[in-house]
């Protein structure tokens, strides 16, 4: 038998626990996949587990074979489904300053926003954090003799590129992204896309 007691004080969290898995994506990231708790969700429920998602997030699914070299460029296919790397600086958004959000070119799953890119000096398009860490799978990398902390989408399984623990403030990281695995939708276009939710993060209702 439990026992029940009244509620006589409460203990308020440090500041940096609060929104932990939005502010450290990379270590919140690791604590998650060590717990366990995902495989174990998955393990239980299966396919049932895809019926809790909430209602209002769209379904992003990653197309056959056939359609994907239909759809996306040579560089796209070999950069996401080959987990390929494009030139520095001869890429298309590597430099690009305008305001929106970047999405999976496969499946358009809303993966980085401008509002956290910044120039790296890399030649790449790179973050701070994701849009949407739940959208994001990071995978230790050990390929070309090196250890590396890849970044994939979680629904298309497409290849991102890395992430790295020397971006700036206040992450600290930087997510190192091909442009051939993205689609940058400007903050005009969000309503007419379908990802008007995300109008407000530009000033917009």
């Amino acid at each position: 038998m439990t026992e029940i007691t009244k509620f006589t004080k409460f203990f308020e969290a440090e500041a940096y626990h609060q929104d932990y898995y939005k502010e450290h994506p990379l270590k919140y990231g690791y604590y998650r996949h060590a717990s366990g708790r995902d495989q174990f969700l998955s393990k239980v429920w299966g396919k049932d587990l895809e019926g809790t998602k909430p209602h209002d997030e769209r379904t992003y699914k990653k197309p056959d074979d056939t359609t994907l070299r239909k759809k996306l460029s040579s560089s796209g296919y070999e950069v996401t489904q080959k987990n390929g790397t494009e030139p520095a600086f001869q890429n298309e958004y590597w430099d690009n300053k305008r305001e929106g959000i970047y999405v999976d070119v496969v499946s358009g799953e809303p993966l980085f926003s401008s509002l956290d890119k910044f120039d790296s000096g890399t030649g790449w398009p790179s973050f701070t954090k994701p849009l949407k860490p739940d959208h994001i799978v990071e995978k230790e990398d050990r390929g070309f003799f090196m250890r590396r902390i890849e970044v994939r989408s979680k629904d298309a399984d497409s290849h991102l590129g890395h992430v790295f623990h020397d971006g700036p403030k206040p992450t600290g990281l930087r997510y190192c992204i091909n442009s051939a695995a993205l689609r940058f939708i400007p903050k005009e276009d969000l309503e007419k896309e379908g990802y008007g939710k995300y109008v407000r993060l530009f000033g917009g209702k």
